[in-house]
């Protein structure tokens, strides 16, 4: 198997990105907020890129499988620390939802002892979107070109937490009611 390819390569940048964006994160600053909501931006673009070059190539591997979404985890997460120690978001709101995605990880693992796929459901992908575009408003979290980013943030922070917390629900009440929605059994 070849692990040096351009997904894989794509999904260790949003890893490597982390240093830096602690770095931009350390002090408030309009500049440094701004910068740190473009790397943020950058390394979650390429959750989209690694995807779409690894199915449009053929270089789907286990190794991205595995690695590409605690890598999106490992993002957001360390993004949402770094706004707590900003004073930007709630301490408990981060804390759910860091346990929620280790909740889910957890979740998978063991369904997937019982050979067992859970899916990512579009739950799933309106949290992670939502996720997302609270960081990147409440990084920049100052009006910029009259626009205002920390108002926004909260609402997305809101809308993020409540869709954290409803996809959750969602993986747990499907896996245990066996809905195939989200339930597949993997082949012998």
């Amino acid at each position: 198997m070849n692990l040096n390819t351009l997904p894989n390569w794509l999904t260790l940048l949003r890893i490597l990105a982390l240093p830096a964006l602690i770095l931009l994160t350390l002090s408030p600053g309009r500049g440094l907020g701004v910068a740190a909501a473009l790397l943020f931006s950058a390394a979650a673009i390429t959750d989209l890129l690694d995807g779409y070059f690894a199915r449009r190539t053929g270089q789907v591997s286990s190794f991205g499988k595995l690695v590409d979404p605690i890598a999106d985890k490992i993002l957001v997460s360390t993004a949402f620390i770094m706004l707590i120690h900003l004073q930007r978001v709630p301490a408990w709101i981060v804390a759910l939802i860091i346990a929620r995605e280790f909740a889910v990880s957890g979740l998978r693992a063991y369904a997937g002892t019982q050979k067992i796929v859970i899916a990512a459901g579009f739950s799933g992908k309106v949290k992670t979107t939502l996720q997302i575009l609270a960081v990147i408003a409440l990084l920049v979290n100052e009006p910029l070109w009259g626009f205002p980013f920390k108002p926004l943030g909260w609402i997305l922070l809101i809308a993020a937490f409540i869709a954290t917390m409803w996809s959750g629900y969602r993986y747990f009440a499907d896996y245990f009611s066996g809905a195939s929605s989200l339930v597949e059994e993997e082949g012998p």
